[in-house]
């Protein structure tokens, strides 16, 4: 192959690149771009963890299902960068019948089921609090008609006290 046959050199990120013309001709197909620097070759502190979606899975587990020729499946799993203990995995949840379980987990704390009796007892607080107003209005009611039949000089009927009280 001559420099003449080649259009373009793919670029690896991060290179510099510099044009160069082979032979007399300066025409655009004879021009060839060559990195200068190479790359950084640095590899991240900590590499990024790869999270795939429930529909990301359910579609490989599909593809991975309707390959039946030989070496197909290898193709999928270096195409989409996958390794076989994954297909494992999620073919696992799924005949599990657990869809939830190929979702991303919720973070932080889970929702406690509420508890029946703690229902319960905030509602009767409620009430006891509601009855107790409603119990104070009643004796400042009680007792201003007590102020009213004192000054009209109204004597009023004593109820009869019983035993227990």
């Amino acid at each position: 192959m001559t420099i003449n046959n080649i259009k373009s050199i793919p670029m690896i990120a991060g290179a510099r690149r510099a044009t160069v013309v082979s032979g007399p001709e300066e025409s655009a197909q004879s021009k060839l771009e060559v990195p200068l620097t190479p790359p950084n070759p640095e590899v991240p502190e900590k590499p990024e963890r790869r999270r795939f979606t429930a529909q990301y899975k359910l579609d490989i587990l599909r593809q991975a299902d309707l390959s039946r020729e030989p070496g197909s499946l290898g193709a999928l799993l270096r195409q989409e960068g996958l390794y076989s203990s994954n297909l494992t995995t999620w073919r696992r949840q799924r005949e599990e019948g657990t869809l939830a379980a190929l979702k991303p987990k919720q973070r932080g704390r889970k929702v406690a089921a509420p508890n029946p009796v703690a229902l319960e007892n905030e509602r009767l607080r409620k009430e006891n609090i509601r009855l107790a107003r409603r119990l104070q209005q009643a004796e400042l009611i009680i007792d201003v008609q007590k102020k009213v039949s004192q000054i009209l000089g109204i004597t009023l009927a004593t109820p009869l006290q019983s035993e227990n009280d």
